[in-house]
């Protein structure tokens, strides 16, 4: 079955869903790379006032995931997918038309707290739409968002020879047209009746342990991810001198995806248990590091831009990792946003998304920045070493997986058979 075909399969809800994100990360990433450039080089904002800018950003988001998917449960995902499309127009908006400090602090605000609520909504309502068929569902989410977060950046350095302004109110028109498209378009939910208090559903979710042992295992998955943006962009401009050639990462992570998730998601979907892929996907992620940790060891730094084909032999590490790093993603993804929901009911599915999301951007922040910390402490002498952190992370995070699926601890609970209940529930002398 071809993409497309894989598309049309699906209820209108779920397909309307796919262009969301496709538009979501265009209008995302034609605006956010860019803004720090922004503040610091138009603006002439010093560099702790851009750290903070964009950090309040950052946290508005990774923060509030969890009020975004308790939004979800109680009112409904869709109002709280329109809610954040409208909320980030206002945001993106205030982006192009002020320059102080209060207004930019404002406009960040919005735009995160428009991100904590429509990311975890997004997933509970795709994931009650597709049913029984959430992880292929998942991996064509993962598609139009490689999709978007190519698009975006050449969009954005297309405008970006206007202006920032025009970029930033380009961004805010394709968030207006998918708040109106999703007003229109996506279809009304029954909302089911809220039994308890918020703090209960949070309760009822903190307290499920086999869903934290889950979250707790797979917060090297967003740690790695988050190193396409960190570790491996610094060696392709360590190992070739240039920061141009960084943009390579990017084209090989975004077009192997485009490529290879699918078909991925629906041969693994077929052939092996959910948890045996994630560890596996896992394992691939951490393992991906090998090749920049023997590059860290067998190649100096350059001093000077090499020829092409100097710079194509020394990026080949960089550009390998790349490759197995985003197939260790394919695999897992679409299957770990398959189960979160699982874990609880239907009705707190939201709740789960925010717990899950707002466990894994802290452990991604608490990553990168230890990460960071030892690429500084290594410097020159030891450029090995974030990778070497990276592989472990990974390793120890697959092998977490794969003793939670040992133990049948990944998924759901099983269903008591028959007579256990009732045999456990009588009164022994």
């Amino acid at each position: 079955m071809t993409t497309w075909r894989l598309i049309r399969s699906f209820p209108l809800a779920v397909q309307v869903l796919l262009v969301n994100q496709l538009g979501v990360n265009i209008g995302f990433y034609l605006l956010i790379p860019y803004l720090a450039g922004y503040l610091g080089h138009d603006l002439g904002m010093s560099a702790a006032l851009v750290g903070v800018v964009l950090g309040v950003r950052n946290l508005s988001q990774q923060g509030l995931f969890l009020i975004g998917g308790s939004a979800a449960d109680r009112l409904g995902a869709r109002r709280v997918i329109i809610a954040g499309c409208a909320l980030r127009t206002v945001g993106f908006g205030l982006f192009a038309l002020g320059s102080s400090l209060p207004v930019l602090l404002a406009a960040s605000v919005l735009s995160g707290l428009a991100g904590a609520l429509f990311n975890p909504a997004v997933r509970a309502y795709l994931a009650r739409e597709a049913g029984e068929r959430r992880a292929e569902a998942f991996s064509l989410f993962n598609v139009f968002a490689n999709t978007g977060a190519l698009i975006g950046p050449l969009l954005g350095s297309a405008l970006g020879l206007i202006g920032f302004t025009t970029s930033a109110l380009v961004a805010a028109l394709v968030f207006a047209l998918l708040t109106a498209a999703q007003i229109a378009v996506l279809p009304r939910r029954d909302v089911p009746p809220s039994r308890g208090t918020v703090l209960g559903d949070w309760r009822g979710v903190l307290g499920d342990k086999r869903f934290l042992l889950f979250t707790l295992a797979l917060t090297g998955m967003f740690a790695l991810q988050n190193q396409l943006y960190l570790v491996l962009p610094m060696e392709a401009a360590r190992l070739t001198g240039s920061s141009g050639t960084v943009a390579a990462v990017f084209i090989v992570s975004t077009v192997a995806g485009l490529l290879l998730q699918v078909r991925i998601t629906r041969y693994f979907q077929r052939t092996w248990s959910r948890g045996s892929t994630i560890a596996a996907g896992m394992a691939l992620m951490g393992i991906a590091f090998l090749a920049t940790l023997v590059a860290g060891f067998a190649l100096p730094t350059a001093t000077s831009v090499p020829d092409p084909v100097g710079v194509l032999l020394r990026l080949g590490p960089v550009l390998l990792a790349t490759l197995v790093l985003t197939t260790g993603l394919m695999l897992a993804q679409p299957f770990v946003n398959d189960l979160i929901p699982s874990f609880g009911p239907n009705s707190l599915s939201g709740t789960y998304f925010g717990v899950f999301y707002l466990a894994s951007g802290v452990t991604a922040a608490a990553g990168n920045a230890a990460i960071g910390w030892i690429s500084d402490l290594a410097g020159t002498t030891a450029p090995w070493a974030p990778s070497a952190l990276c592989l472990a992370l990974g390793l120890v995070s697959a092998a977490a997986v794969a003793l939670l699926q040992r133990r049948g601890l990944v998924g759901p609970e099983p269903a008591p058979r028959p007579g256990e209940t009732a045999c456990a529930s009588t009164p022994t002398s």
